[in-house]
């Protein structure tokens, strides 16, 4: 049988297949080979009694993500804003980046516009090409053109502590905070610290992820492979790669770079630029340490 893994627990994977969900166990395989079965796996299992399974097969993944584990993910809805907490530009940069390394949408969700409209951050990501919206989980507004903004999608939801992470999902979804609250009550007393993963179907039909990770979701994928394809990862310098005066050129000082020329012109974002240079010596850091 064919099925999606909803849920990763203890060793035990949830697999739903039509309106059913399947406990089930990994086939030895998968700990010799080095892979884990992750949320949001497509799988083939192996159906026993009551109510059981066995993972026989991963199916081929679009993306995955290390912290929190996670496969499959259509797009990133990186929740900021501008009123308490501000919302450092660079820390959505970092996290644009990452998603366009895994091959992963992103949507700009600017929350508690109703405490700041979010102006400046609205026009500096619509202007580097990113889906962007404001919205208000306190009063409602734009959380409909947000609800089918993530219809048909599996969406992850990521920000800093304190953006409204949560509260958004509960006015996506009345019943999101009792289903998250039945899931804290089962996890039961002193296992905190187990890294639990869940898939969540809402009423509207879109799928999202959540999870206590999402905060410093996959922090470490500043890694070799993000350095060796940083500028592709900043979609609004796409236009201007390959034309800079001199091959292999970093866009970080040379004369007759394009992208810099673009920045001066006002075409590409200063701000952005900026991140890519902190994310560029972040990474060239990195790769000298490794070596």
């Amino acid at each position: 049988m064919k099925g999606r893994i909803q849920k990763a627990l203890s060793g035990f994977y949830y697999v739903k297949s039509g309106e059913v969900l399947y406990t089930c166990r990994a086939r030895g395989k998968f700990r010799k080979s080095g892979i884990s079965p992750l949320v949001g796996d497509f799988v083939e299992f192996l159906p026993l009694d009551g109510g059981e399974g066995m993972i026989e097969k991963i199916e081929p993944r679009k993306n995955a993500f290390d912290r929190p584990a996670v496969a499959n993910i259509d797009q990133l809805v990186i929740v900021v804003s501008q009123a308490l907490p501000i919302t450092d530009p660079y820390l959505i940069d970092r996290m644009t980046a990452i998603a366009a390394l895994k091959n992963c949408g992103v949507l700009i969700c600017i929350n508690k516009c109703d405490l700041d409209p979010g102006q400046a951050l609205y026009a500096y990501y619509t202007q580097a090409g990113f889906p962007t919206l404001c919205v208000s989980a306190a009063s409602g507004e734009g959380m409909e053109a947000l609800s089918q903004t993530i219809a048909g999608k599996l969406s992850a939801f990521t920000g800093d502590s304190g953006v409204g992470k949560s509260s958004i999902l509960n006015a996506l979804d009345s019943s999101y905070h009792l289903k998250v609250g039945e899931v804290s009550q089962a996890l039961g007393r002193g296992r905190h610290t187990t890294r639990h993963v869940e898939l969540y179907t809402l009423s509207s039909g879109a799928e999202i992820i959540d999870t206590p990770g999402f905060s410093s979701f996959d922090a470490q994928g500043l890694s070799l492979a993000l350095k060796r394809k940083l500028p592709e990862t900043f979609a609004d310098f796409a236009p201007y790669l390959g034309q800079c005066r001199f091959v292999g050129c970093t866009h970080t000082k040379e004369k007759g770079c394009a992208v810099l020329a673009a920045v001066k012109e006002g075409k590409v974002v200063r701000g952005r630029h900026d991140s890519y240079l902190r994310l560029f010596n972040q990474l060239k850091e990195l790769e000298e340490w490794n070596h």
